[in-house]
């Protein structure tokens, strides 16, 4: 995979804000950035969206044949994996789906495949049904209410994705593809050293690679 996999936590932005006023700008941005989403997905076409997110992705990731990928079952206005999903499927990729166990722990993943049952899962989500067996991704497709470019992410505030991403490259590299639409983009994400950055973050405008770049947007040669 092309630049596409980490192993340790970016550092803090210089002079980060005390907890509490971070935890408070988060959240601040959260409701905005939910709010621009909502109006990028009702200007997009759904499906033109999701299916030039996955003309994106596959044309600029190059996926190790048989590697294990997670995706995310779509819900509210987050823009829909599906097309790609389907087009992993069809090249032998095995699949699985987060499921989220309680607060403060980390994403288990749940082997599935299109046409396979899905039940009501926390927070609103779809889950593969119980007996299915876990299993250890190497790329996730994450979803986002916003990014940035330099590959950070706002999510829905429990922590979820970083906790999961650090506890995954702290035994082996993984590679983290945020989806999302262009209109989601932010010119800076709020962050702490806690926060896991993404390897990619894909829109249906454009492919943007952030695995080479350090916390400045320099580009590693």
């Amino acid at each position: 995979m092309t630049n596409g996999q980490r192993g340790t936590v970016h550092s803090a932005p210089p002079n980060p804000p005390d907890p509490d006023t971070l935890e408070r700008l988060k959240a601040e941005t959260r409701s905005l950035a939910s709010d621009r989403r909502d109006m990028a997905a009702a200007k997009a076409a759904a499906g033109a969206a999701g299916t030039a997110l996955r003309d994106r992705v596959l044309d600029a990731i190059a996926f190790p044949a048989g590697c294990v990928v997670s995706a995310y079952w779509p819900m509210g206005s987050e823009i829909d994996p599906r097309p790609l999903i389907e087009s992993l499927h069809e090249r032998g990729h095995p699949l699985g789906l987060p499921v989220t166990l309680r607060r403060g722990l980390p994403l288990v993943f749940r082997a599935w495949a299109p046409g396979q049952p899905l039940v009501p899962g926390g927070f609103g989500t779809q889950v593969p049904t119980p007996e299915r067996p876990a299993i250890r991704p190497q790329v996730l497709l994450v979803p986002l209410l916003a990014f940035d470019r330099l590959g950070y992410r706002l999510g829905y505030g429990g922590g979820f994705y970083d906790r999961t991403l650090a506890a995954l490259r702290a035994e082996a590299p993984v590679c983290a593809v945020g989806l999302a639409y262009a209109g989601q983009e932010a010119r800076q994400v709020p962050r702490d050293v806690y926060d896991q950055r993404l390897d990619w973050v894909v829109t249906e405008a454009e492919a943007i690679e952030t695995a080479s770049l350090d916390d400045d947007g320099v580009r590693s040669a």
